[in-house]
């Protein structure tokens, strides 16, 4: 399937990935780094996944289905963790990897 059918999942994952980026960023400059540790190593975990899935689809990988699935699990339980802190870029990457979970959930068969 072309990459070209991907589209929306694409830009989802990309979202994603740079919402994560900014957390992670964010997250550094915290008052209390050491209570934002697991979202922090959170944060890479899923912006890695979301970037490989995103050029994986791009290069037309044969995998999208495994794939998918990993990168909905990782999305999923990563947004979950973020939305136990109240901070703004928090809340935002929280929205934004639920959202890719559940774009990355159509993808599995």
């Amino acid at each position: 399937m072309s990459h070209e059918n991907y589209r929306t999942v694409i830009q989802t994952l990309h979202e994603c990935m740079t919402a994560c980026n900014h957390c992670y960023n964010s997250c550094l400059k915290e008052e209390n780094v050491v209570m934002m540790v697991e979202c922090i190593r959170l944060d890479l975990e899923c912006a890695d996944i979301c970037g490989y899935l995103e050029q994986a689809l791009e290069r037309g990988t044969p995998f999208v289905p495994e794939l998918a699935q990993v990168c909905a699990a990782i999305c999923e339980n990563f947004g979950n963790e973020c939305k136990k802190h109240d901070h703004d870029h928090c809340q935002k990457c929280a929205d934004a990897c639920l959202k890719c979970a559940d774009e990355c959930k159509k993808l599995v068969v």
